[in-house]
């Protein structure tokens, strides 16, 4: 590792320890060369697949506009920052452990969809009647009902 202060080739490692997540390494090292203290971070690379558009053009996984997306639909809604960051790595997960290097863009949508309907109802609706680009009343009355129906249905099993 080289020193960011004297740019000398050769450091030493003084403590490694895990982070709380277990996702990185922090390393405390000094440089030989200058006596100088710094601390590195060590983090997997994980290649998130590039995204397909409708129109066909291909863009790089971009997890601030999935933030973006669902803090919209979540505005002025009774729901944590903390669910919406556990929502978004949900996502981000299902789709490195997919395995594809390509995921078209509406499977972005159902998974964001997926993770809206278990959030917040409300935003749920939202974001379908931008998503599946709702045109009259009926279809948002269809949606509210497939959510009535899904409310019907997990008070049955339980």
């Amino acid at each position: 590792m080289k020193c960011p202060f004297c740019q000398y080739e050769d450091t030493q490692v003084l403590d490694t320890r895990i982070s709380e997540e277990g996702d990185s390494i922090r390393r405390r090292r000094r440089c030989i060369a200058c006596d100088k203290r710094f601390t590195t971070y060590e983090r997997i690379e994980l290649a998130m697949p590039v995204i397909v558009k409708k129109n066909g053009s291909r863009t790089e996984f971009d997890p601030k506009k999935l933030q973006g997306s669902l803090q919209l639909a979540l505005r002025k809604r009774p729901v944590s920052a903390e669910a919406v960051d556990a929502a978004i790595h949900r996502i981000e997960q299902k789709l490195l452990s997919s395995g594809q290097r390509e995921v078209v863009s509406g499977q972005i949508g159902e998974l964001v969809m997926n993770e809206l309907q278990k959030l917040d109802k409300i935003a749920y609706i939202r974001f379908a009647s931008v998503y599946k680009s709702f045109e009259d009343v009926a279809e948002f009355q269809d949606a509210i009902a497939e959510i009535g129906r899904e409310k019907k249905t997990i008070k049955s099993k339980s």
